[in-house]
Parts: C-alpha cells; sequence; structure tokens
C-alpha cells in the first residue's frame, strides 16, 4: 500500500474543529507553565506526555483547565494564537476556524478588549507572515452553565472582532442538556454569526438533535453517535450538514473505545458530508496531517480520495466562495502535480 503521509504533508488543508489552547505545543505549554510558577503543569515538555493522558472525558477537562488558566495575560494571547498559526503552517494549513473561549480568559481578569485586540493581532500576524487564514469560533464552555453562555453570547456580540464567523458549544455533554443554550445561539445568529455546537461525542443521537433543532447547527462538533441513529444519519445526509470528525480525539478521551472501531466509515458510507480535524492535537499527540492518515486508512483511500476529504472541510468552511475556489483549486493542482511526478 503506498505511503500517503509525504503526500498528506504538502497537501493543502483547510481545518474546522481545532481548540486555541488545546492547540499549545508542549513547547508553548511549557513556556506559559514557566511564566506562572504556580500551576501544577509541568514546565519539561518530556513530562507533558504523561500530563496529557486522560482516564476519562472528565479527567480531560479537568487538564484542559489547568492549561487553560496558564492563559493570564493578553501577552499569553498572543503569544499562544501566533505560535498555534505557525504549527498549522508547518502542515500547510491554509486556513483554520479556530475555537475560542472568551469567558475562560475574562473571567480569569484579561481585558475584554485587551483579549480581542491579541487575537486579533495574531490573526493579521499569521495571514501576512505565514499565510494562514484564521476566523474564530466563539464557543461557550458548557461546564460552566448559563452565566457562561451569557458572557460569551455578548462578547461575541457586542465586541465581535473581525475574525469571528461562528458560535459554539464545548465542554462536557452528560448533564450539559443543549436546549438550555437556545437563547443565546438564536442572540449570535440574529447577529450573523454560524451555530456549530459540539454534540453527540459522549451523549447520544438526541444530543445532536437537540443540537439541530434548538440550536440551528449548521455543523456538528464531533457527531460521533450518530451512527446509532439511521434517521439522523439521513438527515445530515440530505441536508448536507456536515460532522467535524476528531477520530484520535474520540480514542483519547474513551467517546470510542479503539480506532478500528471509529464511525467514520458508517458516516461516509450513509453520504454524511464528513470534515478530518485534531481538535486538541498536542493533548493528544497528533495533529492534522496524523489525523488524515488515519482517515485514510479507516476508509482505504488513495491520494485522489484524501486530496477529497481536504475539499470536503474547504466546502463545509465559512470562507467566502473566492476563498473556498483558490483554496479548492490549490489542491487539485498540488494532487495532479503529485501524481504526475509519482
Amino acid at each position: 500500500m503506498t505511503d500517503l503521509h509525504p503526500f498528506i504533508a504538502g497537501l493543502p488543508k483547510a481545518e474546522l474543529h481545532v481548540h486555541h489552547v488545546g492547540s499549545a505545543s508542549p513547547r508553548i505549554v511549557a513556556e506559559l507553565a514557566a511564566r506562572h510558577p504556580d500551576s501544577r503543569v509541568p514546565t519539561d515538555p518530556e513530562a507533558l506526555a504523561d500530563y496529557f493522558t486522560f482516564t476519562d472525558f472528565a479527567h480531560f477537562i479537568e487538564v484542559y483547565l489547568s492549561v487553560v488558566d496558564l492563559i493570564r495575560t493578553p501577552e499569553d494571547v498572543r503569544l499562544l494564537t501566533f505560535e498555534v498559526a505557525r504549527d498549522m503552517a508547518r502542515q500547510n494549513i491554509r486556513y483554520a476556524e479556530l475555537t475560542i473561549t472568551p469567558f475562560s480568559s475574562t473571567r480569569r481578569g484579561i481585558d475584554e478588549k485587551a483579549f480581542m485586540e491579541a487575537i486579533e493581532d495574531a490573526r493579521r500576524a499569521a495571514e501576512a507572515e505565514l499565510g494562514t487564514v484564521l476566523r474564530w469560533c466563539f464557543d461557550i464552555p458548557g461546564e460552566a452553565g448559563l452565566e457562561s453562555a451569557e458572557e460569551t453570547a455578548r462578547l461575541a456580540v457586542d465586541l465581535r472582532p473581525e475574525g469571528l464567523v461562528s458560535f459554539g458549544l464545548g465542554g462536557p455533554e452528560i448533564g450539559v442538556p443543549r436546549p438550555q443554550f437556545k437563547p443565546y445561539f438564536d442572540r449570535a445568529i440574529a447577529a450573523g454569526l454560524r451555530s456549530v455546537p459540539h454534540a453527540g461525542e459522549t451523549t447520544g443521537p438526541e444530543t445532536i438533535w437537540d443540537a439541530l433543532n434548538d440550536l440551528r447547527a449548521e455543523r456538528i462538533g464531533h457527531g460521533t453517535s450518530a451512527v446509532k441513529d439511521p434517521r439522523l444519519l439521513a438527515h445530515l445526509a440530505e441536508h448536507r450538514i456536515p460532522l467535524e470528525v476528531c477520530p484520535t480525539s474520540n480514542i483519547a478521551t474513551r467517546a470510542v473505545a479503539t480506532l478500528d472501531e471509529h464511525p467514520l466509515k458508517e458516516m461516509v458510507d450513509a453520504g454524511v458530508l464528513v470534515t478530518i480535524n485534531s481538535d486538541d492535537p498536542p493533548m493528544f499527540g497528533t495533529d492534522l496531517n496524523s489525523e488524515y492518515g488515519v482517515a485514510a486508512r479507516l476508509l482505504g483511500l488513495d491520494e485522489h480520495g484524501v486530496a477529497g476529504l481536504a475539499k470536503n472541510a474547504v466546502e463545509a468552511s465559512f470562507l467566502d466562495p473566492a476563498g473556498k475556489a483558490r483554496i479548492a483549486a490549490e489542491i487539485d493542482a498540488y494532487t495532479t502535480d503529485w501524481l504526475a511526478r509519482r
């Protein structure tokens, strides 16, 4: 079988489900931990591998929030954001919708306007210096309740930064029903933002239905349990509602037992538009290139099939039509050239 990793490494890509703090490399996490020595996060990049070994989803959230606590100043925010873009550029990620949880920073005392200025400064610098286009999804940390929903909606609507395109909902699903967040999604949608909640990762298909019916989801974060409901799969396929699939993440958080049991192929076989994403890549010991390799193996793809996955992400993105056409053409040209040289 052809080794697809060299092809994937050079393939122009878009990523739609990747978290801001969760994308901090061991080098950056260690640097931030050294800045804030009262934290329990290791300052040794090698020790972080053990620290980022999770027993279940609740443990993952606990560790994730300890890293969030390292982001305490606008300078921390700017450093993290630009370095995430640098890591993306190394993987030939041309466009990314980065999920940011501003409530986690503003509640820790970072001035909200300074926060917006920090991410926007990093966004502009990333596009100018690295060629990677960043857009934002502001998400509600579900575990923090309706107070966080109110604050996230206010920040998104009233202080809307130029790069903000969508509104999401993350954190634990168990014990955090989706319908309660309807008023906040309604407010964001009325302001022109797109709806992209997490659903069906650690709960059943009913959570996905709630996200569709109550939150008017245009894409679903994870959606792993959709395969348990044939009517839901048919609905997603018919309406071209994409699933943001993150295979290694699902194993790391124990949402799925093993990669061979991952429902990705069932989703594709049902005609659902799937995109491949890395979620919290350093925490899960992965990156987007590796996730494409996993997906290629699970789906039995060749270069054309992998390029098709890359184009799915472009199609499902909230990039403008000209931007979509540009990246899709770049994917096609790269693939044609690669195969001609093989």
